[in-house]
C-alpha cells in the first residue's frame, strides 16, 4: 500500500487491476511510496495489452543506471540551457590539413578534441563552471584539474567516459585517447573509474545531425556543453558576402551555481577559442 503506514488505500486497489496485478504492484509500489514522500505525483500504466499486441523488454543495467541518474539530476538541479555558436571556419581548415598527419599516426581527428581544448579554456577563464556544490549547500569546491566527460552512444545506453587531465595533452594525444576510450567503450570494456572524477562534459550530436538540443547537467557537475552538426550559412563579413561554418553550442548549467550572465560570458569565450584555433595559446 501507498498510504499512511503501507496501507492499502482504494487507489491501489484501482492501479492493482489496472496495470497487471501482483507482478507489476510489486514493482511499482516502492516507486510510488517514494514518489509519495518527495510529492511528486505518480504517473501509473494502463493495460496496454488491451489496446493491442504488446512486448515487455528488459531494460539493459546501464539503461537502469543511466535513467535514474537523469532522473535525480533533473528533480535537483535547477537547470537553464544558453545558447550560442561559433564561427569554426578557420578551425576546420586547421584539422583538414592535421587529419592526414593524424590518420599516419594511427587515429582520426575529430572537431571533438577542438571543442574540449575550447572548454577547458573557458573553465580556467570562468572557474565556478569547474566547481562543484557541496552536499550542505555552502560551499564551492574549486577543482584545480581538467577533467572531461564525453557522452559516448552505446548498444546498451549511454556512458560518459573521463579524459583525464586535458590541459596537459595536445591534440593529437588528445584524438588518441579518445579515439581509444570510445572504442573500449562501445566494447563494453570500461571499469567503474574510467567513468568518475570528471568536471564537465560534452554531449557531441555533431555525426547524427538536429539544429540544437537541451543536454541534462551530469550532476554533480554544474555544467554541460551539448553539440550539434555545424551548419554552412552565408554571411556578411567585412561587407561581403560569405560562405561559413557554423557550429552551435549549447550550454546547460546549474542555476544554484551559475548565474545568467556568468552563463553567457562563458559560452562566448568557448565560441571566441573555436573561431580561430590560435586563441588557445592566449
Amino acid at each position: 500500500g501507498t498510504g499512511r503506514g503501507g496501507r492499502i488505500t482504494d487507489t491501489d486497489v484501482r492501479n492493482f487491476l489496472n496495470t497487471g496485478g501482483p507482478a507489476v504492484a510489486a514493482a511499482s509500489a516502492p516507486a510510488a511510496r517514494a514518489a509519495e514522500v518527495s510529492g511528486i505525483p505518480v504517473i501509473t500504466q494502463p493495460d496496454w495489452s488491451q489496446f493491442g499486441d504488446i512486448e515487455a523488454v528488459p531494460m539493459s543495467r546501464i539503461n537502469k543506471l543511466s535513467a535514474k541518474h537523469l532522473h535525480k539530476a533533473w528533480l535537483n538541479v535547477p537547470q537553464v540551457t544558453h545558447f550560442d555558436e561559433s564561427d569554426i571556419t578557420e578551425l576546420e581548415a586547421y584539422r583538414q590539413k592535421l587529419k592526414g598527419k593524424a590518420r599516419e599516426m594511427g587515429f582520426g581527428l575529430t572537431p571533438l578534441v577542438f571543442m574540449m581544448k575550447a572548454v577547458v579554456a573557458a573553465l580556467k577563464e570562468y572557474p565556478k563552471f569547474n566547481s562543484a556544490m557541496d552536499d550542505a549547500g555552502e560551499n564551492l569546491i574549486h577543482r584545480k584539474y581538467f577533467n572531461i566527460g564525453i557522452a559516448v552512444d552505446t548498444p546498451d545506453g549511454l556512458m560518459v567516459p573521463v579524459i583525464r587531465d586535458v590541459d596537459h595533452k595536445g591534440i593529437f594525444e588528445l584524438a588518441r585517447e579518445l579515439g581509444e576510450v570510445s572504442k573500449r567503450t562501445r566494447e563494453g570494456k570500461l571499469k567503474a573509474a574510467d567513468m568518475q572524477g570528471g568536471c564537465f562534459s560534452i554531449s557531441s550530436l555533431g555525426g547524427i545531425g538536429g539544429t540544437n538540443f537541451t543536454p541534462i547537467v551530469n550532476a554533480p557537475e554544474v555544467g554541460i556543453l551539448g553539440l550539434t552538426r555545424s551548419q554552412q550559412r552565408l554571411m556578411r563579413v567585412d561587407g561581403e558576402i560569405v560562405d561559413r561554418l557554423i557550429q552551435p553550442l549549447a550550454v546547460s548549467y546549474d542555476h544554484r551555481v551559475i548565474d545568467g550572465a556568468y552563463a553567457a560570458r562563458f559560452v562566448s569565450h568557448i565560441a571566441f577559442i573555436l573561431s580561430d584555433v590560435r586563441n588557445l595559446i592566449l
